[in-house]
């Protein structure tokens, strides 16, 4: 018998061959991914840490989130083998900031916890997020395997709810895109308005204060998209990537990069990597299971704000992910009959562990990246290109200058890219029925207006149960009163829509302090 290659054993691990892919699709595709979503690491910490790179446990909070994003990402290859990443998630970072004794958004809070309190409670809500991914519910009939709790919620979600969430967050990625680009900008009487690209003529690119003006960052990101979208007309691998890649090329005599950043010139972005894992594993500064440390002494009287809190991190890691879950995998074709991605409990547990981990790192939550569509526009299909995605995030925590070079308004073209692929999915959607039409419309459109998949989903649902509730009330006494001439209505709300609808309700409507 031949003993097959190490090349045949990974194709055949991940089912590369058997999913219609290649090796130098799944490795493009773990770039593109890595390159829209490599931002999170200088983000994060900032967001962390209101102080910046000013703050001296900055550096131990980009180590943190490279390993976050390292575990989080290699489970979601090694364990669940999709193309998805992951990080510590935006809004999640705000809101641990938040909490925070000294940072600005700390006086939302009657508390001030300290980051090691705020890292517990992450952690707390990992381990629910994880019990309720491994908890048995009941058996599948047809399969004969165990359903978990995180499951029957997928499958109790009603179908004009599911068909909308890849829309939905098609025109989030986007927007976040045109952001990241300063495309969308605010606007105090509109909120949002359109780049000024009328002093494009002028030939000036910085403004009276010295900052570049918001349409040479748009440019750049107005180059990739083009170039992405001509080079995927004419069929050419890797396109996002190119794109990617011009439009660093143009964003250097518009300024928008600059060549000392690969000098290591720029704070926060420096070569000498020792440095930041000394302080990373220092115990002034350090993060590493710094929960530890004084994790457990919470502030005095904070229970009830604690409780909220572990909720809230747990319901928008819970519907964050399963949202970009979803639209990804819908828009990868990576789907059973019924729309559920594959390998979903997997995808789930991957997740959660992520957190838990990510949490004893010195991070915030870890979720599944809706970036993860760019490395899936670039035809990615399997755990390969997670792979390739976690060994950048390896590599960056010693070439940061390298990666940081690369502007987010370069990545920005690949997102807009992303939102226009998962917009086909719009046809799958019933808009023929009110009762359907009207919770997917909201589903798509307030998962941008809010800035939140979650509340997208969250507006949704409770619509859904509303309408369809009402709808049945008056349906019910119509039959009473006549029931010769009107069909006896059914009660198409599953008792688990009805409890997430009741989640949801204390999530909006419940304040995380008293």
């Amino acid at each position: 018998m031949n003993k097959k290659s190490f090349k045949q054993r990974i194709d055949q691990f991940w089912g590369i061959t058997a999913k219609g892919s290649n090796f130098k699709v799944e490795i493009i595709a773990g770039i593109a991914t890595f390159l829209a979503m490599a931002y999170i690491l200088t983000v994060n910490p900032n967001q962390i840490l209101y102080g910046g790179t000013g703050d001296a446990r900055w550096a131990s909070v980009f180590i943190a989130t490279a390993f976050g994003a390292i575990i989080g990402t290699l489970l979601m290859s090694l364990y669940a083998k999709m193309p998805l990443a992951q990080a510590p998630g935006m809004g999640l970072n705000s809101t641990l900031g938040g909490v925070i004794g000294g940072g600005v958004g700390a006086f939302a809070y009657n508390y001030s916890y300290s980051l090691s309190n705020a890292l517990l409670l992450v952690l707390i809500s990992g381990v629910l997020f994880l019990v309720l991914s491994i908890l048995p519910i009941k058996k599948d009939k047809t399969t004969g395997k165990w359903i978990t709790l995180r499951e029957k919620i997928f499958d109790g979600m009603p179908e004009c709810i599911r068909k909308a969430i890849p829309v939905g967050i098609g025109m989030f990625i986007a927007f976040i895109g045109m952001q990241n680009a300063k495309m969308i900008v605010t606007n105090q009487y509109t909120l949002v308005e359109f780049a000024d690209f009328t002093k494009l003529f002028t030939g000036h690119l910085t403004a009276p204060e010295g900052h570049l003006y918001d349409y040479v960052y748009a440019s750049v990101a107005v180059i990739s998209l083009a170039s992405i979208a001509i080079l995927s007309h004419y069929k050419v691998k890797g396109a996002v990537i190119y794109g990617i890649l011009i439009a660093t090329i143009f964003a250097l005599p518009l300024k928008v990069t600059n060549i000392d950043i690969l000098a290591g010139h720029t704070p926060g972005a420096t070569w000498k990597f020792w440095e930041s894992f000394s302080t990373y594993f220092s115990k002034e500064n350090g993060l590493f299971f710094s929960i530890f440390k004084d994790g457990f002494k919470m502030p005095e009287g904070s229970f009830f704000t604690s409780l909220m809190l572990i909720i809230t991190f747990c319901m928008i890691d819970m519907f964050d992910t399963m949202g970009t879950v979803v639209g990804c995998a819908t828009n990868a074709n990576l789907v059973d009959a019924n729309g559920k991605p594959l390998n979903y409990n997997k995808i789930m547990i991957s997740d959660s562990v992520a957190t838990v981990t990510g949490s004893l790192f010195g991070t915030s939550t870890v979720t599944t990246f809706v970036e993860s569509g760019t490395g899936i526009a670039a035809g990615g299909k399997t755990g390969l290109t997670s792979l390739v995605t976690a060994i950048l995030f390896f590599l960056s925590l010693f070439l940061l200058p390298l990666f940081a070079f690369i502007p987010s308004s370069a990545a920005a073209g690949a997102l807009i890219y992303v939102g226009v692929l998962m917009m086909k999915n719009v046809k799958n959607i019933d808009f023929s029925s009110i009762k359907n039409a009207v919770p997917a419309f909201l589903t798509i459109i307030m998962m941008v207006l809010t800035y939140s998949i979650t509340k997208g989903i969250g507006i949704g649902i409770i619509s859904y149960v509303v309408i369809n509730l009402v709808c049945y009330v008056v349906d019910l006494i119509r039959y009473a009163i006549n029931k010769n001439n009107v069909e006896k209505p059914k009660f198409n709300i599953s008792i688990v829509c009805l409890v997430v609808f009741a989640l949801f309700l204390i999530y909006f409507f419940v304040p995380t302090k008293l």
